[in-house]
């Protein structure tokens, strides 16, 4: 694994394709927006899904346009609170893509108009 530190708390290897390659693409703006993040809640942001290959996006069921592919979504858990408060500071930090799912929080910085959902 790539242990290459590019935030105070995000190394490269969380940004990683899951899909079986070491690929990554990143937007330097969501970094930067969940480094913020991490720094608000004072704890671990751990990323459950972050780049994803044309392949790997259709092997786990997402959107045909998905900003994954972009490298500007990440799909996010935070031990201690949930989804919905997540979303909540995720609009606060101006996330642009947000959506709020069962078990974890996608946000995304997407450059077309500002989207929520619910998953």
């Amino acid at each position: 694994m790539n242990r290459i530190q590019i935030a105070k708390n995000f190394q490269l290897w969380e940004f990683q394709c899951r899909g079986g390659t070491q690929l990554v693409k990143l937007d330097h703006r969501l970094l930067k927006k969940l480094q913020q993040l991490r720094d608000r809640v004072g704890g671990p942001v751990n990323l459950t899904s972050g780049y994803r290959t044309l392949e790997h996006n259709r092997q786990v069921g997402g959107s045909p346009n998905s900003q994954h592919m972009l490298g500007r979504a990440a799909d996010i858990k935070v031990p201690g609170y949930s989804p919905e408060a997540i979303g909540q500071m995720a609009e606060e930090l101006g996330f642009t893509g947000i959506g709020i799912y069962p078990t974890f929080t996608h946000v995304d910085v997407r450059t077309t108009a500002p989207s929520r959902w619910r998953g």
